[in-house]
C-alpha cells in the first residue's frame, strides 16, 4: 500500500483525512454535496499512515449519519472489479469499519451491504467480523453456505477452512455455524475447529529457538542466524541471556558488544543496558560510532530502555550531539528528566520539527515530555504539530501536552477535540473543553448517550456536566 497523500491542514480535505474535529465541524456548515464528496474521499482512500492502529471508521460513521449520506460510493468501492485483483484488506477495511458503525445505529443499507459483500468480496472475513459483532443469528447463519463455498472439500480447502476458523477475529459466527445441521456445514466448522486446536496444540509442543542449557555463544548464534535471514532477534536473545549468563560470563560478554558481530553486538549491548552494567554506556557509545547500522539502532533502543541515575547524566552530555544518540538523549531527557533539562527538551523538539517535520516519530516521546514537564515555550511549537501532524496518535498526545501548557486550550482546540477521531483525545478534550459554548454542552451530552462511544470518554463527560445541566 501506498503512503496515503494528505491534503492541506486548512482543506476541508485535509480536516477530514487527519480525523480533526474541525473536518466535522467544517463539513457540517459546507455545502453538503462537498462535504459528501471530501467524506467519501477519505473512506475510499484511506488516508491514515497506520491504518491498523489509528481511528477513523467512527469518526467518519458519525458524519455520515450527520450529513445523511448516502452509500452509493462505499458501494461502488466494494463491488467494484478491483475487489477480486486487490486482496489487501487495506483497500476495503476502512469503508467495511465504517458499514459496521453505520449498521450498529441503526443503517439498514449499511447491515445489507456488509452481508452481501460477507458472502462475495475478498475481504469477508473482515466483513464477517463486523457483522459478528451487529448482526443476528438469522443474518449469520443466512451467511454460512456462501462463506463455506469459498472452501474447496479437498485437503488444501479443508487446511484452509481450518486457518480461518482458528484465525477468526470473531468468533460468534463459527459457533453458529457449528450447530448448523447440514453435513455441509456443521460437520465441516466442527472439524475445521478441532484441527484449528490441534495445529495450535502442535506449535506449543514444537517451539522453536533457545533450549535450557545452551551456553552464551549459543544464543549469540542465534541472534547471528536470525539477522541472516532478516529477523531481529536480539530482543529475545537478550532475554536467553539473563537466563544462562553467570557472572563468570561477563567479559565474553562485554567483549561481544565491543567487537563481535552484528547479532552478538545487538544482543550483548541489550543485556548489558537492560542490566545497568557499569560499562553500558561507553559501550554504548563506541557502538554507535562504529557499528553497522542495525549495530547502531540496537545501541540507540538499549540506550533508551536505561533507567538509572548515570543514564540521564550521560543523556545531558549527549543531547547536542547531531545523531541518532542525541537525538535519543532528547527522547530519555523527556521521559526522565527534570525541571533542568527544560532547554535541553525544548531544543530537541525544535530541531526535530525543524529537520524532519511535524510527522517525525521522535515527536511522540519529546510531545510527552513538554506535556510532562509543563514547558509553556512549547506551546506554539506544539500547536503548530497538533495543525499539520497526519497521525491522529501524535495529535493527541499534542491536545495533551497544550492541556498541561497552554491557557488557551480549553477554549480553543480543546473544543473541537470533543469531535475528534481518537477516543484519547475526546477524552482530554471532555475534561477540559469550556462549557460556555453551546456546541461543547451539546457535544458532551450526545457523547454520554451514544452507545458507541468509549466508557473512559463518558466517564470524563459525566465527571464535567450533570443530567440537569441546562444548555447555553
Amino acid at each position: 500500500m501506498f503512503d496515503p497523500v494528505i491534503a492541506p491542514s486548512g482543506t476541508l480535505l485535509g480536516l477530514l483525512q487527519r480525523g480533526r474535529g474541525d473536518g466535522t465541524l467544517h463539513a457540517l456548515t459546507a455545502p453538503r454535496a462537498e462535504a459528501l464528496a471530501a467524506l467519501n474521499h477519505c473512506v475510499l482512500s484511506d488516508p491514515r499512515h497506520d491504518w491498523q492502529v489509528e481511528n477513523r471508521s467512527l469518526y467518519y460513521a458519525r458524519l455520515y449519519l450527520d450529513l445523511s449520506g448516502e452509500l452509493d460510493e462505499i458501494e461502488r468501492h466494494l463491488f467494484d472489479a478491483e475487489d477480486i485483483l486487490d486482496e489487501c484488506e487495506s483497500r476495503t477495511g476502512l469503508a467495511l469499519a465504517v458499514l459496521g458503525h453505520l449498521a450498529s445505529y441503526g443503517r439498514r443499507d449499511a447491515l445489507e451491504l456488509l452481508r452481501r459483500y460477507a458472502a462475495v468480496g475478498t475481504s469477508w472475513a473482515w466483513a464477517l467480523d463486523e457483522l459478528a459483532l451487529r448482526d443476528d443469528d438469522a443474518g449469520l447463519r443466512a451467511l454460512a453456505a456462501p462463506v463455506l463455498a469459498r472452501f474447496p472439500a479437498d485437503a488444501d480447502g479443508e487446511a484452509a477452512l481450518a486457518a480461518a476458523v482458528r484465525d477468526a477475529f470473531e468468533p460468534r459466527p463459527w459457533r453458529l455455524w457449528a450447530h448448523d445441521p447440514r453435513q455441509s456445514i456443521g460437520t465441516r466448522v466442527r472439524a475445521a475447529q478441532e484441527t484449528g486446536s490441534f495445529d495450535q496444540w502442535q506449535r506449543q509442543m514444537r517451539p522453536s529457538g533457545p533450549r535450557p542449557g545452551w551456553s552464551v555463544q549459543a544464543v549469540f548464534d542465534w541472534a547471528q542466524q536470525g539477522i541472516e535471514r532478516g529477523a531481529a532477534l536480539h530482543v529475545p536473545a537478550a532475554r536467553c541471556l539473563t537466563a544462562v549468563a553467570g557472572p563468570e560470563d561477563r567479559p565474553e560478554i562485554v567483549e561481544a558488544a565491543r567487537t563481535g558481530g552484528d547479532g552478538a553486538r545487538c544482543t550483548a549491548l541489550r543485556y548489558l543496558a537492560d542490566g545497568n552494567d557499569p560499562d553500558a554506556l561507553d559501550l554504548i557509545e563506541s557502538a554507535v560510532a562504529t557499528g553497522s547500522t542495525v549495530v547502531v539502532e540496537a545501541a540507540v533502543d538499549a540506550f533508551e530502555r536505561m533507567r538509572s541515575v548515570a543514564a540521564v547524566n550521560r543523556a545531558r552530555g549527549w543531547a547536542h550531539r547531531p545523531d541518532a544518540l542525541g537525538a535519543a538523549a532528547g527522547r530519555i531527557l523527556a521521559c526522565r528528566g527534570g525541571a533542568q533539562d527544560t532547554e535541553l527538551v525544548l531544543g530537541a523538539l525544535r530541531e526535530a520539527v525543524r529537520g524532519e517535520g511535524p510527522d517525525a516519530p521522535t515527536l511522540w516521546t519529546l510531545v510527552d515530555g513538554a506535556g510532562r514537564l509543563g514547558i509553556a515555550c512549547a506551546a506554539p511549537v506544539l500547536r503548530h504539530i497538533y495543525r499539520e501532524t497526519a497521525s491522529s496518535h501524535l495529535r493527541g498526545r499534542a491536545a495533551r501536552a497544550l492541556a498541561a501548557t497552554d491557557p488557551s486550550f480549553p477554549a480553543g482546540f480543546a473544543v473541537e477535540c470533543l469531535w475528534d477521531c481518537e477516543e484519547t483525545t475526546r477524552e482530554v478534550a471532555a475534561r477540559h473543553a469550556e462549557t460556555g459554548d453551546a456546541r461543547v454542552v451539546d457535544q458532551l451530552r450526545r457523547l454520554a448517550a451514544d452507545p458507541a462511544e468509549e466508557a473512559d470518554v463518558q466517564t470524563a463527560v459525566r465527571s464535567r456536566i450533570g443530567p440537569d445541566m441546562p444548555a447555553v
